[in-house]
């Protein structure tokens, strides 16, 4: 395919047209934002983020999403602590699963190291850094990136397994293909859904047509619209001339719309009405326009129930969902982890000109029985450290270890998540009451809130959707509560 048809755009505001790779720099600290944007400036076009929240709101109103980003784990408004920096890997790789997120941080603990590349990190560089050794892991990445895309682009990173649920996947993916309908892919994050729908465009009779993507939580909700259907000059402040939307760029190619749980439900209804007869207007028009593309979706969530909870519209749902590919987890695929070893192993030696590094036993069955977090984004920056680290050399159970994120299980969290029956917490309740003098309801309370949004974003390690998902709350709504519950800390 050619890689021009295959891409993904980005909201509303062009980036400065340059040459050099975009690169985002997350840090709270001035003088090293300023020192490092003076060093890297000559090679990147460098992007100052103090934030979390700025740092996303950067990336949305940039057309081009950078390559590369390096962000610090402690960020306000808890910067001695790592949770800030982990949530940011996941929401960035959420706007653009390309980009290559290297970890430059004072909290280098062998802890944070790995739950960050289990999160998708791809490099962790601890402070201090020498300037020329930097540059040098954002070249790498920078190439690593491009392989990977060119790969993709070239069809060669296809579904790898002959498990059962992998032949089940490949052949929906060919039965499903060529057909005009809309199809709903579900799975866990880094579980490859983009994949699949580039794999279903890829195999259908409209391959040479766009194929668009659009992440729903990576946007703002406030262009979610006139980024998908397009606008006219004067429409809202900044549409200084018409543009068009997502739907009409796309022809008669595919719509991709990854995360699509986040969509507003106002949106919601106007999605439906594309699907139902085509028909849209852009924002600021009366005229209306007709759209031929084909919309694949993709979601972690649970959209049967968030329909139950009127989270999600039902008839949407429904016509979304009118075929459903469901992604395994790798924790699902037994012994298709060693093939995706090998062929990962295999891409990434030939990559870097390198030799193959090789498990020994024991490592062997370390790799079979780990949960792998993280997916296949995890198992793949796994490899890439071990191709670099131990080429030509015979990786042993510690040195495996080194690199694994080895917290507790998300089964072993999940189950601490389960409540007791009324019956019994009834009981504790007594027991609490009756041993506290100055008890408080809304001091316990939202100590047990608090409880479980840690625990839930524990056993989702760090993915604030998945973690919203978990807790039968809206992502917005979680947002809030982890605000409060800092405030209340600091």
């Amino acid at each position: 395919m050619n890689g021009a048809i295959l891409r993904r755009r980005g909201p509303l505001r062009m980036a400065q047209n340059s040459a050099k790779p975009i690169l985002l720099l997350v840090d709270d600290d001035v003088l090293i934002t300023e020192t490092l944007s003076f060093i890297l400036s000559q090679e990147f076009e460098v992007h100052i983020a103090k934030s979390r929240p700025q740092a996303i709101e950067l990336v949305r109103q940039l057309t081009v999403p950078p390559q590369l980003a390096l962000v610090d784990l402690g960020l306000p408004p808890l910067p001695h602590r790592p949770e800030e920096g982990f949530h940011l890997v996941t929401e960035l790789l959420a706007h653009s699963p390309e980009m290559k997120i290297l970890i430059l941080s004072g909290q280098n603990e062998g802890s944070h190291a790995r739950h960050a590349r289990s999160l998708g990190a791809a490099d962790f560089i601890a402070k201090p850094c020498d300037p020329q050794d930097l540059k040098s892991h954002l070249f790498n990445a920078l190439e690593t990136r491009k392989a990977e895309i060119d790969a993709k682009t070239a069809g060669d990173l296809g579904m790898i397994g002959n498990s059962a649920p992998i032949g089940k996947m490949r052949n929906q993916i060919i039965s499903y293909a060529s057909a005009p309908y809309p199809v709903l892919i579900e799975g866990e994050s880094g579980s490859g859904k983009e994949l699949v729908a580039v794999q279903l465009h890829r195999l259908s009779k409209k391959s040479k047509a766009p194929f668009l993507a659009l992440n729903c939580a990576a946007i703002s909700p406030t262009l979610v619209e006139p980024t998908l259907f397009g606008y006219s000059k004067g429409a809202f402040t900044g549409a200084i001339s018409d543009r068009s939307g997502y739907f009409e760029d796309a022809g008669e190619g595919v719509l991709f719309l990854d995360e699509i749980g986040e969509l507003p439900l106002d949106l919601q209804a106007k999605l439906l009405r594309v699907l139902e007869n085509g028909e849209y207007q852009r924002v600021g028009e009366t005229q209306t326009r007709k759209s031929y593309a084909r919309v694949i979706t993709a979601t972690n969530r649970d959209l049967r129930q968030e329909t139950h909870y009127k989270r999600f519209r039902s008839d949407l749902y429904h016509r979304l969902s009118v075929f459903t590919i469901n992604v395994p987890s790798l924790r699902e695929l037994g012994e298709d982890r060693m093939l995706l070893l090998e062929f990962f192993r295999d891409f990434y030696s030939t990559r870097g000109n390198s030799d193959l590094f090789y498990l020994d036993d024991e490592a062997t069955v370390r790799w079979q029985n780990y949960h792998f977090p993280g997916n296949v984004r995890e198992l793949r920056n796994i490899i890439i450290r071990l191709s670099i680290k131990y080429a030509g050399q015979t990786v042993d159970l510690d040195q495996l270890e080194g690199e694994l994120d080895t917290g507790k299980s998300n089964e072993m969290l999940a189950g601490s998540l389960i409540p007791v029956d009324p019956e019994s917490q009834q009981e504790l309740a007594r027991k609490h009451l009756q041993s506290q003098q100055n008890f408080s309801l809304d001091h316990t309370l939202k100590q047990w809130e608090q409880s479980y949004v840690e625990a839930a974003l524990k056993v989702t390690h760090g993915n604030v959707s998945q973690a919203a998902k978990l807790l039968g709350i809206n992502r917005t709504t979680l947002y809030s509560r982890m605000e409060a519950s800092e405030k209340i800390q600091d």
